[in-house]
């Protein structure tokens, strides 16, 4: 399959790698605004530099657009239009306005509108699946360093909606009964902390945590369920389920081990974004469907952004936009 990438720069450099690995994929050429960088891109990779969008857009088959948040809209729009299967980086849109247009585009154009929610292919995350059975409480957190790439978003659109999406993937889809939150722009101009909790109608309660100025990378997942608890770690891709021992009794336990077994979660080893690039390519195909919908990032989107609102009433009110 002939597959374009517009936007070559610290994120589209992996897509448009792994890409030119593929052995199912031609990468038939890249583009961003910044012509060197694309011909950089280009050398490095053995494949075309395109001088503009359009002549990518009618060379190749199908698109991924690691582009920044706020052309989302207008590049995803432009490439439907052109009746190009797409894999929208993460969030969807700036807007839901601009992603409910997004939606709508890839109807008409009768083709596949999938978002980058990495995490969906973490390698501890999948082997955690077999043992989810109705979580009672999730708890995440995404921590990290300071860097000026994504401040062009607030923390809860760059990092926290990763979490945001597993929650609503892991609550099986009903929507948020209640959304409160709180956080603050300390380094930026936007947020780079936040923190929110997020109720249910199932009675599934999450507690999220992200930050973009730590002084180290955490990705932690924990989830609470009846008789058992899953520790993830996305950083490194492992995990445990620790579950009940069939006949415990309270009152005989000395240690952890004699009331719970301990399972380790493993996966096999493997690129979560080379995973992302060939589901996209088999859901392209027709041979598997898409593992996060066009809706699905929407949903997720739609939360980050509650979440950001949410904290905007939370602020005080000398804080608070006339």
């Amino acid at each position: 399959m002939r597959v374009g990438v517009i936007g070559v720069g610290a994120l589209g450099w992996h897509h448009a790698r792994h890409l030119a690995a593929m052995p199912d994929a031609e990468l038939v050429g890249v583009f961003d605004i910044r012509p060197d960088r694309a011909r950089f891109v280009a050398g490095q990779l053995g494949t075309r530099a395109f001088a503009t969008r359009e002549e990518l857009l009618a060379r190749c088959e199908a698109l991924t657009v690691a582009v920044p948040t706020s052309v989302h809209g207008e590049v995803g729009l432009a490439a439907l239009a052109a009746g190009r299967p797409v894999l929208m980086e993460k969030p969807l849109a700036a807007t839901l306005p601009e992603a409910d247009r997004l939606l709508a585009a890839a109807a008409q154009a009768g083709v596949l509108l999938q978002v980058g929610h990495i995490e969906r292919f973490n390698p501890a995350l999948r082997a955690a699946l077999p043992y989810l059975d109705r979580p009672l409480f999730i708890e995440g957190e995404r921590l990290a360093p300071f860097q000026p790439r994504g401040t062009d978003v607030p923390v809860v659109l760059d990092l926290m909606i990763h979490e945001l999406d597993l929650i609503l993937h892991l609550a099986g889809g009903p929507e948020a009964v209640d959304v409160r939150a709180n956080g603050a722009a300390v380094l930026s101009p936007l947020l780079d902390v936040a923190h929110a909790r997020v109720e249910f109608a199932t009675g599934l309660v999450a507690s999220v945590t992200a930050s973009r100025i730590a002084e180290r990378r955490v990705r932690k997942l924990r989830i609470y369920q009846e008789e058992g608890y899953l520790a993830l770690d996305l950083a490194t891709g492992q995990g445990e389920f620790l579950r009940l021992r069939n006949g415990w009794m309270p009152g005989g336990a000395r240690a952890l081990t004699d009331v719970a077994e301990r399972i380790p979660l493993e996966a096999p080893a493997a690129d979560a974004l080379r995973l992302e690039l060939e589901s996209f390519l088999h859901a392209v195909r027709g041979d598997r469907e898409a593992v996060v919908t066009g809706g699905e990032g929407r949903a997720a989107l739609d939360l980050a952004l509650r979440v950001a609102e949410a904290i905007r009433l939370a602020a005080p009110a000398s804080q608070l936009e006339p």
